[in-house]
């Protein structure tokens, strides 16, 4: 389950089952977030201790609102059932500077 898309409208519980997640807010209609999408998944396998999980932040708006996600994409990482930090980008380096924040403190 490192790596999952989101079907139902259930982040809080994998938040809440997990000291750390990642996550990448996207939409079928977003161009930049198509361009992360291979780059989230492969920094999912590098960190295969730690969930990453994909949230169609149109369809699943509960989840959207646990990162008060304004602009697509969004990526945030939980730690604690908490938002510890969130990046809109779409720059691997700051996505990887994202993860490296919640892995290392």
């Amino acid at each position: 389950m490192m790596l999952q898309e989101l079907e139902q409208d259930n982040l809080a519980a994998i938040v809440n089952d997990h000291n750390i997640v990642v996550v990448q807010y996207a939409a079928s209609w977003c161009g930049n977030c198509k361009i992360m999408k291979p780059k989230f998944k492969k920094l999912a396998s590098e960190n295969e201790t730690i969930p990453f999980v994909i949230v169609d932040a149109e369809k699943l708006p509960e989840s959207r609102k646990l990162a008060n996600v304004t602009n697509l994409p969004t990526f945030a990482a939980f730690k604690g059932g908490r938002l510890v930090s969130q990046v809109q980008t779409n720059k691997l380096d700051a996505l990887t500077l994202l993860v490296n924040e919640v892995t290392n403190n």
